[in-house]
């Protein structure tokens, strides 16, 4: 409960600084994208329950053979994997509101909805989750995060297993203090634009 009430009273709080930052950046992207600036996508929540997170569109929209896709074939060896390489996609606005966390902002309004908190494992697609091993669902016994342990240790330059690593251990061991130490941690590593792609 404690968590829940702090996650609506700084996002209540902090609405006339993200607000209109991420207004000022949907238009930056409706222009450069010359079309809709808002991604929503199914991602799966507390208990493995699905819902449709909203982020900002930060690449083009896929051409013809270009269509994005989650399969897998060895996913014990996907896991060990280096970070990839930027999806040629990102366009320009695009790859700045990513190393910034500017495309995150419409998550706000999923923490609002009680379907996020502003600390916790990032949630992820129903296809790779449906090939997660049984020890990796553990991160959806705490509500899916903008922040988060990974986030805070590296970001995009962790291999899916060490985040999932920083994830369980949030599971583990996840407190309000913890949650505003993971917060200002996260704060800095964006400012200093650290592991983000």
């Amino acid at each position: 409960m404690l968590k829940r009430i702090m996650d609506v009273f700084i996002t209540v709080v902090a609405a006339p600084a993200w607000l209109p930052l991420m207004i000022l950046s949907a238009c930056a992207l409706a222009f450069e994208l010359r079309g809709n600036p808002i991604f929503v996508q199914e991602r799966v929540g507390l208990h493995g329950k699905p819902f449709r997170m909203i982020k900002l569109r930060t690449m083009r929209h896929s051409k013809p053979g270009e269509e994005d896709h989650y399969d897998v074939e060895d996913f014990s060896t996907f896991v060990f994997a280096p970070p990839d390489k930027p999806n040629p996609r990102i366009t320009r606005f695009g790859a700045i509101a990513r190393k910034t966390s500017l495309d995150e902002l419409p998550n706000l309004f999923n923490v609002l909805w009680g379907q996020m908190s502003l600390v916790g494992p990032r949630p992820e697609v129903p296809e790779i989750v449906g090939q997660f091993p049984p020890e990796y669902h553990r991160r959806h016994d705490v509500l899916p995060g903008i922040a988060g342990l990974a986030q805070m240790k590296g970001r995009s330059d962790l291999t899916y297993d060490e985040i999932a690593t920083y994830d369980l251990e949030y599971v583990d061991h996840h407190s309000v203090l913890t949650d505003i130490k993971i917060l200002i941690g996260t704060a800095f590593g964006v400012v200093r634009g650290s592991g983000a792609r």
